[in-house]
């Protein structure tokens, strides 16, 4: 048959009578005939734990022994797993990921993947084993150990895929598949059997947990056929391809939101021409990610810059346009906290014209004021204060016709 590679989340492998549910579902692929490599997340809350020792250590832990500590968690899964299905008769060996071949970029907390070397791998499936591989994790060219950041097992699980040329990879989680919006915020939100992987892309970018979005960069990358599908029931998931068939009247496929999203602004930029590309840079260099952008003339002449970043990078942001000030040429930072950002997604926006303006006056309509906006041709986000975000989902969510009872109609 082929090579098929499972992804296991945290719920999924939450204990040990999920563990031995999980050596089922390895069991019934290995059993068709193919060839498995699953890769596991760390087990339940184990990460929020191993998160939370830490703090007790110190409030400002060095990355590099976060990382250290934070593998652990993924290798006690793997080993669980393999010693399962070696109870069950199946040949299996765990791997931790840089044992499994994964080298990334020399950066902690957040590396990228740069290479998979495969050969250890291959050798194990000639032997007819299924190979568990620890997730969210890798090894840089200089043998440090390095995390891929929070949902980095989905990004390991199609980077083996496509290293392996593998004929699919699955990902079960604790959801039936990828759905319009976040069921548990947004009355009517529905399964969606299929979306293209353009689309998928933006939801993951913008807020949606249900995959990490450079497990989708890799997929589309290299054709990889990527499903979510449930753990725990046996259901269909949602299909995630290059072009996905698009729904009849459905100009907007899912809405995402996104919470704990800080307004920075540089006052008083002297000289745009390099005070901008100098804030950017600066950033990028630090591995900061900056979203919207809004740049605004006064009348001295000088410009204010405005951006958003995640809460969790504005100490470390703040330190480090301090440290700059100089070489940027500002007066100085403000920031606004407690915002969140609701987006909507769909490749039918670029033949529809007048969207953006439709969404706008669902929120002014509910009386939801816009902070920021950024658009693009398939995406329109807008940035509002935190107590209005679940209000502008749903309202945004009904208002393009997504939910379910109005599909069904």
């Amino acid at each position: 048959m082929g090579i098929i590679v499972q992804k296991f989340g945290g719920t999924s492998v939450g204990s040990v009578e999920k563990i031995h549910h999980v050596a089922n579902r390895v069991i019934l692929e290995k059993e068709k005939g193919n060839d498995v490599i699953v890769v596991v997340s760390a087990m339940g809350k184990t990460t929020d734990e191993l998160v939370r020792l830490a703090g007790e250590m110190t409030s400002r832990p060095e990355k590099r022994e976060m990382d250290m500590l934070l593998t652990t968690g993924e290798q006690m899964s793997m080993s669980l797993l393999a010693m399962a299905l070696q109870n069950r008769g199946y040949k299996s060996t765990s791997l931790t990921g840089w044992q499994a071949g994964i080298r990334t970029e020399a950066v902690f907390s957040n590396a990228r993947i740069t290479e998979v070397k495969t050969n250890r791998v291959e050798s194990l499936l000639n032997e007819g084993r299924v190979i568990v591989v620890a997730g969210f994790q890798g090894m840089d060219e200089n043998g440090e150990i390095t995390t891929l950041g929070r949902g980095g097992s989905d990004t390991t699980a199609v980077a083996l895929a496509a290293a392996i040329n593998a004929e699919r990879c699955d990902i079960y989680t604790d959801v039936d598949g990828v759905y319009s919006t976040d069921p548990r915020y947004v009355t009517g939100a529905r399964k969606l059997n299929g979306i293209s992987y353009d689309e998928m892309l933006e939801l993951a970018n913008l807020g949606a947990g249900v995959l990490h979005p450079r497990a989708v960069e890799f997929a589309k990358n290299y054709g990889i056929k990527l499903t979510v599908r449930s753990s725990m029931e046996e259901t269909e998931g949602t299909l995630i391809e290059e072009d996905a068939p698009m729904e009849e009247h459905l100009v907007v496929r899912g809405v995402a939101f996104d919470k704990d999203i800080v307004r920075m602004t540089v006052v008083g930029l002297e000289n745009e021409l390099t005070g901008f590309p100098a804030v950017f840079s600066i950033l990028a260099e630090n591995h900061i990610d900056v979203d919207i952008i809004i740049q605004s003339k006064l009348d001295t002449g000088k410009v204010n810059l405005s951006f958003s970043i995640k809460e969790s990078s504005l100490d470390e942001t703040l330190q480090i346009l301090g440290r700059h000030k100089d070489e940027i040429g500002y007066q100085e930072i403000e920031h606004e906290t407690n915002l969140s950002k609701v987006s909507i997604v769909g490749s039918g926006m670029v033949s529809n014209p007048g969207v953006a303006a439709q969404m706008f006056s669902v929120l002014a309509k509910h009386e939801i004021q816009v902070k920021m906006v950024s658009t693009s041709e398939i995406k329109v986000s807008v940035v509002v204060d935190s107590n209005e975000m679940i209000k502008a989902a749903n309202a945004i969510h009904e208002s393009f016709g997504l939910n379910r009872s109005a599909v069904e109609a």
